[in-house]
């Protein structure tokens, strides 16, 4: 999980990129996201003096999106050029009302000012210069009526697609509206103490001694006040401390609950990277562990994830709807499946998520879903238990899944389990009893027990 950046440079910071410079390469992130590329491979790309202030910009533009298209859309109705409309689209996402402390933060003529000479700077945009600065100082001018004109528009108001809003709609009527603001929200900056290097409590003060104030949650957890860079973080590269939101940190209590486990128990990590959850579950008990992903440059992620924690797993690279080209004939005592899904939870995180998904996404990973979990499923012990996880809020890829592999599976119990987990403080259910400021991310979790013959 990414920290959230530092804010972007000013104009006038001597040393760092100037602010043009910073819109230029935000509208080129934003244009890449528009054409269907993730943010994770857009942003490494960039210098790193520009990656911390070009992702608080971009991340700023994306949840204001729709709202900034529909603008653009009034102010250029002859539809510019992508890569013109991607840059009037980020100023004009700059220049609306920031909604939370963390939003970037600049004089109206400035943005104006400084977006005119990034469209300068870029070679694709140079002719449009004046084109730019005059639109821009329209909507200063008619901010009020252009604004209200865009009222009615659903994508406009929730900086979602409509196809996103209409299933939230379905799935949670009486929450989608609280699921679609708490996902415009950044997400705190959540810490997984490693409690086989240092007591909480411990690593708290160590924090505190460095100004930077934290709130447990959980067993393992400390919600940081402000984020920060993972450098400044006491003792992170020799593994103390790991950034993990707080639903992602009930995996393994609900994973490992209700029985003493001991280095003969086997466990398997399907679809396992990063690693954080992998590394949670070793973190808490000594287990046999194996973790799979199909891809394998993310298993080796997975591998740097344990080195720097001191924690030993075999790793694998394999797909883990094929177990005849990997399984070794023994049955494991448990399973965790955080299965491939549409990422809807995270979005307070990765902003870029709801711009890249089409609905017929959802079908695609549900049939996804449950290949795998008809795959893992004779892989398990009777006894055993499997948790079933995705950062997803839609029902298809939760309850849904669910409640079909149980009608298909008279082998399987449905634990109780906390079930579909919203965004923030978005519902009062499937919250914690001591839930961080500023809540978690939305998941969905559910416990199989398969059943003894």
């Amino acid at each position: 999980m990414t920290a959230s950046a530092p804010p972007p440079s000013t104009p006038t910071t001597p040393k760092g990129p100037t602010l043009a410079t910073q819109l230029r390469h935000t509208a080129q992130c934003v244009l890449a996201v528009e054409q269907g590329q993730s943010l994770s491979d857009v942003l490494p790309a960039l210098p790193p003096a520009l990656r911390p202030g070009v992702q608080a910009l971009t991340f700023h533009v994306l949840r204001h999106l729709g709202a900034a298209r529909a603008v653009v859309g009034l102010l250029a109705p002859r539809k510019p050029s992508l890569a013109v409309r991607a840059l009037l689209s980020s100023a004009v996402a700059l220049l609306l009302e920031p909604e939370h402390d963390q939003a970037p933060r600049y004089p109206a003529h400035t943005l104006v000012n400084q977006a005119v000479e990034a469209a300068r700077q870029e070679r694709q945009t140079e002719r449009q210069a004046s084109f730019v600065n005059a639109c821009l100082r329209r909507f200063l001018r008619e901010r009020v009526d252009l604004l209200a004109e865009i009222e009615a528009d659903p994508v406009a108001r929730w900086n979602h697609p409509l196809w996103w809003i209409e299933r939230l709609q379905r799935d949670h009527p009486g929450h989608w509206q609280a699921i679609l603001g708490a996902s415009n929200q950044p997400g705190p900056m959540a810490l997984r103490v490693n409690r086989r290097k240092v007591d909480r409590a411990v690593y708290q003060q160590s924090l505190q001694a460095m100004g930077l104030a934290s709130t447990p949650f959980g067993r393992d957890g400390l919600v940081l006040q402000a984020p920060q860079p993972v450098e400044r973080l006491p003792g992170f590269a020799d593994g103390h401390c790991s950034v993990q939101d707080a639903a992602a940190q009930m995996s393994a209590g609900l994973l490992l609950e209700g029985r003493t486990w001991n280095g003969a128990d086997r466990v398997l990590d399907a679809c396992a990277a990063p690693g954080g959850k992998t590394a949670h579950v070793l973190e808490s008990a000594d287990v046999s562990l194996l973790a799979i992903d199909v891809d394998p440059s993310r298993c080796e992620r997975i591998e740097d994830t344990l080195r720097r924690l001191g924690l030993l797993a075999e790793v694998r690279s394999a797909d883990a709807a094929k177990p005849e080209t990997w399984w070794d004939g023994q049955r494991f005592d448990a399973i965790l499946l955080d299965a491939p899904c549409t990422a809807s939870g995270i979005v307070r995180r990765h902003p870029d998520v709801r711009w890249l998904r089409r609905a017929s996404d959802v079908d695609a990973l549900v049939t996804t879903q449950r290949a795998l979990l008809e795959a893992l499923w004779p892989l398990l012990k009777p006894g055993g238990r499997l948790l079933y996880a995705t950062c997803s809020v839609f029902r298809a890829e939760g309850a849904g899944q669910v409640e079909a592999f149980l009608a298909r599976h008279s082998d399987a119990v449905h634990h109780p389990s906390p079930g579909h987990l919203l965004p923030g403080n978005a519902a009062p259910h499937g919250q914690f009893n001591d839930n961080p400021p500023g809540g978690h991310d939305g998941f969905f979790y559910a416990r199989l027990d398969k059943v003894q013959p």
